[in-house]
């Protein structure tokens, strides 16, 4: 099987969102020290997530619609170029020492507002870019690209803070207008294959598709129930503090940990993608998640909470990937914007729900039981939806047409 880079627009492809990643990393760590900073409200980081997420939840339909009509790339484009006119914005309120909290809110939401019609252009794009063959490892290729900017981005947007916040935000504005250029130039060719016009079928037609195909609905929801019950990286700086006993520095480990871990998983699965049996390795990788958070939840022990947090990043990766890998092969080309929109909702969600689940868990019974709850809530899901999706279960290969 030739190689996965020896396909030019998928090099191209790649190095682009390392540097479309790169940039949002910088910037996070630029906006949420910068706000935190200006008003030393912990609301207001809340609120900073807030602004972004809402974008993606209100326009699901919308940048569905517009990944499936219009050329992808130039979605791409478009979009990254208004990041990077965002970040500017700010580079600009830190020159003039005119910014603000306010300014920050109003750049939040049009960062969420761009990044909401990039991902499912951004997803939608790859299954075009490469044979099916090859997809497998190609989702694991940009999973890689993704966890190196999570490790290596938020450490160098720390460093380059250092700096001042203009040249954070200078920095990552350059990143953003790299991966911009990149994918201006990429070669690919778009062609609507359906005109109906629109309508609400039209519109609702990811999460139709979605409803339809047991092996996408399983997937989609097996993962997004784990991470909401098994949100235990929301409670991270408690653990540290009170039950690791460690400082910042300790924190900085632990969160790096399941990021190393998905990183390490997804190189081995780039070289190694799976063949056979996926349905049930999904199912495995999910109740390892769930052992892991629970084995992270009762270790009082510094090491032992990496090696589990590294074993959930790592067995987190292997269900993204089958999960990503068989949406984008079993939707039709011209669904597939949607269908990655409302994907997108489904983890977007996901996450942020599992955030608010820990914290009222942990509120209520304490951290440890929240954390041991949501794992052992996990492997329950996995056992449910063995019962509930037999077709995910029996799925043996990844593309459909090698079953």
């Amino acid at each position: 099987m030739p190689s996965l880079f020896q396909h030019p627009n998928f090099v191209h492809f790649w190095i682009g969102q390392i540097a479309s990643s790169f940039a949002f990393q910088m910037l996070s760590v630029g906006i949420g020290w910068q706000m935190y900073d200006l008003t030393n409200s912990p609301m207001a980081l809340g609120l900073v997530g807030l602004c972004q997420f809402l974008p993606q939840l209100l326009l699901t339909l919308v940048v569905g619609h517009v990944a499936d009509r219009y050329n992808r790339r130039l979605i791409c484009v478009c979009t990254r170029l208004t990041m990077a006119m965002t970040v500017a914005i700010l580079a600009y309120g830190n020159i003039t020492a005119t910014i603000s909290a306010n300014m920050i809110y109003a750049c939040a939401a049009l960062l969420g507002t761009a990044r909401a019609f990039e991902m499912p252009a951004n997803q939608a794009i790859l299954p075009n870019l490469i044979p099916n063959a090859l997809l497998s490892r190609a989702v694991s290729a940009m999973a890689s690209a993704r966890e190196i900017s999570v490790i290596a981005g938020p450490a160098l947007g720390g460093l380059i803070y250092l700096l001042g916040p203009t040249t954070l935000y200078l920095s990552s504005m350059s990143c953003f207008l790299i991966s911009c250029i990149i994918m201006f130039f990429l070669r690919y060719n778009f062609t609507v294959k359906s005109k109906s016009p629109i309508s609400i079928e039209h519109l609702f037609g990811g999460l139709t598709f979605i409803r339809g195909n047991k092996v996408i609905l399983g997937s989609v929801s097996l993962d997004m129930f784990a991470v909401l019950l098994g949100g235990a990286t929301a409670l991270l700086p408690i653990v540290a503090k009170d039950i690791l006993h460690t400082g910042p520095w300790g924190l900085g480990l632990l969160r790096c940990a399941p990021a190393l871990g998905a990183l390490l998983m997804s190189v081995y699965l780039a070289r190694h993608p799976l063949t056979h049996s996926v349905g049930k390795i999904m199912f495995a990788a999910v109740a390892i998640f769930g052992v892991a958070t629970i084995l992270f939840g009762l270790s009082e022990n510094l090491i032992l909470s990496m090696l589990a947090l590294v074993l959930l990043g790592a067995s987190d990766m292997i269900s993204v990937v089958i999960r990503s890998t068989l949406v984008q092969l079993e939707t039709p080309d011209d669904m597939r914007g949607r269908v990655s929109a409302a994907n997108s909702v489904f983890i977007g969600s996901s996450n942020q729900l599992g955030e608010f689940e820990s914290g009222v868990t942990a509120a209520w019974f304490g951290v440890v039981p929240a954390i041991v709850i949501g794992g052992a809530g996990t492997i329950a899901v996995v056992g449910l939806w063995m019962y509930l999706f037999p077709d995910l279960l029996k799925r043996h290969t990844l593309d459909k047409a090698n079953e």
